[in-house]
C-alpha cells in the first residue's frame, strides 16, 4: 500500500497531492491564497478568478474531450451572490435578491435589470444633476 504525498509552497498552500491509489493533483494560488488553477492525473483542469473580496466570479473547467463548463457570478456589498450564469444550462442566468433576514430569493431578469438601473441612476445622479432621459442615453 502506497502512502499519500503532499507538497506545500512557502506560504503553506498545498501545491501537489498524490493519493495512495496513484491519482495526482496540482494546485496554483493567487497572492491572497485563493486556488486559481487545478489539474489532476486524469487531465481534468480548472481555472478560477476572484473579486477583491475573494468571491469566486469566474470558474472554467475542461476534461479531455469534454467541452467544459464555465460559471460567472456577481456579488453585492454584503458578499451575497446576486447573479450566476452557467454554460451547462445553455447559458441560463439567475438573479437573486435577499430579504431582511438575508435569505436568498430568486428574481427575474427584468427585476434584476431594474434594480441595477436604479443603482446606476442613483450613483450617477449623486455625482451630477441630470435627467433620467439623459441617463438612459449613457
Amino acid at each position: 500500500m502506497s502512502k499519500e504525498i503532499k507538497e506545500y509552497d512557502k506560504k503553506g498552500n498545498l501545491i501537489y497531492f498524490k493519493h495512495s491509489e496513484g491519482y495526482e493533483y496540482w494546485y496554483k494560488y493567487d497572492e491572497r491564497g485563493n486556488v486559481i488553477y487545478t489539474k489532476d492525473s486524469t487531465d481534468f483542469e480548472s481555472w478560477r478568478e476572484y473579486d477583491k473580496d475573494n468571491n469566486r466570479i469566474h470558474y472554467k473547467c475542461f476534461y479531455k474531450d469534454f467541452p467544459g463548463e464555465e460559471i460567472w457570478g456577481k456579488y453585492d456589498e454584503n458578499n451575497n451572490r446576486i447573479y450566476i450564469k452557467n454554460s451547462w444550462s445553455g447559458g441560463r442566468e439567475y438573479w437573486y435578491k435577499y430579504d431582511e433576514n438575508n435569505k436568498r430569493i430568486e428574481i427575474t431578469e427584468k427585476e434584476y435589470k431594474e434594480i441595477e438601473f436604479r443603482k446606476q441612476e442613483k450613483e450617477y445622479l449623486s455625482r451630477k444633476k441630470v435627467s433620467r432621459f439623459e441617463l438612459m442615453e449613457i
